[in-house]
């Protein structure tokens, strides 16, 4: 692991301007950058670069962090990996430790094989450049339509007619048989050789979302029936096949840009998509759709329109794409094809303006594409016609949020005239099923861990830094931190973020003065939680909160703190720390704000109203549940005598709040 001070070195070195600056053209406004969102489309530019406070924000789509989370963003890579390329950009070495013998053997394994995949990618691709390569490889992918330029972006390359020719030429330049044979590039005769596994065939190499060559597709251009059509490679420590997808590497920028992604079958497909103009395309590399493949999708957008072939099985793998994409949650499309043609020969048919208006034009919703494919199939029969509006409503049991569930039914009861109670009746059957299946599923797996699990001491956890005794419950039909207090929390918590070592001057009228050490923010705050017994209940904010004051207690600065945050490997940490400390309005109105009134008194007026307001809301919490229960009470006149008694002290509470807040 990164130890935490080159962690810190690397995040004080980088400036938050410059990094995003390398993607990014920005325009000075003030004390701050602006531009147009590299995330999403936009014309007027709604992203911001803050200098001052380390943070990025962008007021169209909502994204937001410091220069860590920018790369990991825009480079898709992980926290560790965007670290490393900060480091490397700033000429600081990192020096790992606390690795054990077994991860380093692992770590070094791993990229021993990714750098085998590399040998073989520029192996492959200068083969295309021989005379064998010229002449069969290079001829076939003109023939194609592929342009130069498409060949060298994507790498594509030729296996030559030699059985050893890349086991000969990977020895040669001392790369491990062991590796050849892990990252199925080579396989072993029974005489202990080794043979190549791709020949004779062209390459497309298949890349990670990093940008790394981790397999390979590898095509024959004989017409030989008996000889396999695709060769690929088989899974191993790099590659699995079920997670890739083909193309993402060049597509994902894009697909983040547009909110979409067009999803196809093929090689192809992708290439002569790319090739005229449409970047945003990735395919399922010849495997049926599934859920990994989705949510790789899903970190760079919730839009996916599916491009199929026009044909039976392009129908078929459509229907099945749709069920996949929506219970992820995620929105789908689907264009069909004239039926004979694919994304290939309809991109190479076709210039750009024409197929983007086709897609465009014929996008349909899974409804109206059931209802076209199916309603053929149906013709007048009733109980055919019966059986695809059920199909239809048990698609929309897929989808995880109600309020789009709702709409869907609303669109579905229009079109076949049938009433939605009757359709919510079987939309909420069918997800009782799934949900109660999966559940069976869950508790199935979790007793199998159970019973295989070595029986050890319990690992002793330790406790939060704030442990209530009791803290109040929803109300009936409501959760609490989303209806009361969660609003509440975010504000202490910005205050806790923003300037949490503050001492609060209180003056020595004040019911809150006390002599020596004026308190801090964070402590004034933390005490009044721990005095009332209760935490956030919002479970985000909560953390945010606890890991705030575990490196209080541990006598970090409030700059180190914030910038552990900003910088914190847990992207919800990070985000909600960078939210809270970023300000549409900084431009014009913060340095207005503070002419009129000076931080340290804004502190003292805000923070104890802040936390009274907080209580206050608490209160009212406890009394809607209190006056349900009282509703529910029945005859219990002993029951009824209790609760009119507590919500006679919460209501005198609360008075006494209100006149404090009165006075604040």
């Amino acid at each position: 692991m990164i130890p935490q001070e080159t962690v810190d070195r690397i995040i004080d070195a980088a400036r938050i301007e410059d990094v995003v600056g390398d993607f990014v053209s920005l325009k000075r406004r003030g004390a701050n950058f602006v531009a147009c969102c590299p995330f999403h489309n936009e014309k007027t530019p709604s992203f911001y670069v803050s200098p001052a406070k380390g943070i990025f924000k962008c007021f169209g789509c909502g994204k937001s962090g410091t220069a860590v989370g920018f790369v990991m963003e825009h480079e898709s890579l992980s926290y560790v990996d965007a670290l490393k390329y900060l480091a490397r950009k700033y000429g600081i070495e990192i020096v790992e430790k606390d690795v054990s013998a077994e991860e380093l053997v692992q770590r070094q394994r791993h990229e021993s094989l990714l750098l085998v995949s590399e040998f073989a990618a520029g192996f492959f691709r200068d083969s295309l450049k021989g005379r064998e390569g010229q002449a069969i490889g290079y001829a076939y992918f003109r023939s194609r339509g592929l342009e130069d330029i498409t060949i060298e972006k994507f790498g594509l390359g030729w296996a030559p007619r030699s059985r050893h020719a890349l086991a000969d030429a990977a020895r040669e330049a001392g790369y491990k048989e062991e590796y050849l044979v892990d990252t199925g590039l080579c396989v072993r005769r029974e005489d202990g050789l080794l043979s190549d596994r791709f020949y004779d065939r062209v390459v497309f190499p298949i890349h990670s979302v990093s940008g790394r060559p981790v397999a390979f597709g590898c095509r024959t251009l004989k017409t030989d029936k008996t000889v396999a059509k695709y060769v690929n490679s088989p899974e191993t420590d790099i590659y699995v096949k079920s997670r890739s997808l083909y193309g993402i590497y060049f597509a994902k920028n894009e697909m983040s840009r547009r909110d979409r992604c067009l999803l196809v079958e093929g090689y192809l497909d992708v290439l002569s998509m790319h090739q005229l103009g449409i970047t945003n395309v990735v395919a399922s590399s010849g495997t049926s759709l599934t859920v990994e493949q989705i949510r790789l999708i899903k970190r760079f957008t919730e839009n996916v329109t599916i491009i199929y072939d026009g044909d039976s099985a392009g129908i078929h793998a459509a229907l099945r794409g749709i069920g996949l994409v929506l219970k992820e949650g995620m929105n789908v499309k689907v264009v069909l094809l004239p039926d004979g043609d694919d994304p290939d020969s309809f991109s190479r048919r076709h210039t750009l303006d024409e197929v983007t208006a086709f897609i465009a034009s014929h996008e349909q919703d899974f409804i109206e594409f059931k209802s076209d494919i199916l309603l053929g199939e149906a013709g007048d029969d009733p109980l055919k016609k019966a059986n695809l509006i059920n199909d239809i409503a048990d698609t929309i049991a897929l989808i995880p949020d109600a309020v789009k569930r709702s709409v869907y039914v609303d669109v579905c009861g229009r079109k076949f005239g049938i009433d939605q109670q009757i359709l919510f009746a079987r939309v909420s059957r069918t997800r009782g099923s799934m949900l109660a299946e999966e559940k069976r599923q869950q508790d199935a797996r979790r007793e199998r861990e159970t019973e295989s699990a070595v029986q050890e001491p319990a690992a002793v956890t330790p406790p939060a830094r704030i442990e209530p005794v009791s803290a109040p419950s929803a109300p009936s039909g409501l959760k609490l931190e989303d209806t009361y207090l969660a609003p509440c929390e975010k504000e202490l918590l910005g205050f806790i973020v923003e300037s949490g070592a503050e001492p609060l001057l209180f003056d020595r009228d004040s019911e809150y003065y006390e002599e020596g050490e004026p308190v801090s923010v964070a402590e004034f705050i933390d005490s009044a939680l721990a005095a009332d017994d209760f935490m956030f209940v919002n479970s985000i904010y909560r953390k945010v909160y606890d890991a705030y004051f575990r490196m209080y207690d541990e006598g970090l600065s409030q700059m180190q703190i914030r910038n552990r945050l900003m910088n914190n490997e847990d992207k919800e940490i990070e985000a909600v720390t960078a939210d809270l400390l970023v300000d549409k309005y900084v431009i014009t109105v913060e340095n207005y704000r503070n002419a009129l009134t000076s931080p340290a008194t804004m502190l003292v007026m805000y923070v104890p109203k802040a936390v009274m307001t907080y209580q206050a809301r608490r209160i009212d919490g406890m009394l809607r549940e209190n006056s349900e229960q009282l509703g529910a009470a029945g005859d219990d006149i002993m029951l009824q005598t209790e609760l009119i008694k507590k919500i006679d002290t919460l209501n005198r509470l609360r008075a006494a709040l209100n006149n404090k807040l009165g006075r604040v």
